[in-house]
């Protein structure tokens, strides 16, 4: 069975024979090319492995895996590189990378490197709850509850939420929500999102105390028992 694979690479041709490559292996394959895009998409989604280019723009590729490992996602990554120098390939592992392969690269090589990363066990267990004060999340059993009461969500209200929780204590914005649940690309200003987001309020905060759902005033949102 085909694992899903997050490729990052801002080089058209490169991008095409991976998306090709991987697709043809059986493989799940989403792309991007930045890498404020990698690591939102990375952080909201669960994938099987990742394959990043370590130069790219908006965010170059250790900072995207830095900020993943320090927010305790460990999905398998391998980093492509035409830094192929042995102090290199150093600061890619030691950053938290899996494996390193320099460009350019025998597409077979790849394969046979993401199949040995993805047959590695876990660096920890999965997280299969998601709390934040007294509201949990079973991902398993797909149920929200809070005080102990149980909450009936919308599938979008839970994916929504989700969302959040994987931010906690974070400021989400509404173009990130956009992007990343709806998959829409256009004025984040739109009511969409804080429609939603006034259906979820009441669901999650009214009648329990403290609030956690709050309103980043011209920013977006932020999930946390702390005001």
């Amino acid at each position: 069975m085909g694992a899903k694979i997050l490729v990052v690479e801002d080089d058209p041709d490169t991008a095409e024979t991976l998306l090709n490559g991987l697709r043809q292996e059986g493989h799940t394959v989403e792309h991007v090319a930045d890498g404020r895009d990698a690591l939102y998409l990375a952080s909201a989604a669960a994938f099987d492995a990742i394959v990043m280019d370590r130069m790219i723009p908006g965010l170059d590729g250790l900072s995207v895996l830095k900020a993943l490992r320090a927010a305790d996602i460990d999905t398998p990554l391998l980093i492509l590189s035409a830094l192929g120098q042995l102090d290199e390939r150093v600061k890619g592992l030691r950053a938290g990378g899996d494996d390193y392969l320099a460009k350019p690269f025998a597409f077979a090589e790849l394969a046979a490197r993401l199949d040995n990363i993805l047959r590695r066990p876990a660096r920890r267990d999965v997280v299969t709850t998601l709390t934040c004060g007294d509201l949990e999340m079973d991902l398993l059993q797909r149920r929200v509850s809070r005080g102990g009461a149980r909450l009936d969500l919308l599938p979008r209200e839970f994916k929504l939420l989700e969302y959040l929780l994987r931010h906690r204590d974070r400021v989400v914005t509404r173009t990130m929500l956009l992007e990343q649940l709806w998959d829409y690309r256009f004025d984040p200003h739109t009511s969409l999102i804080d429609t939603h987001v006034s259906r979820l309020r009441k669901k999650i905060d009214e009648g329990f105390s403290p609030q956690l759902l709050h309103t980043v005033r011209g920013s977006g949102y932020r999930l946390s028992v702390t005001p």
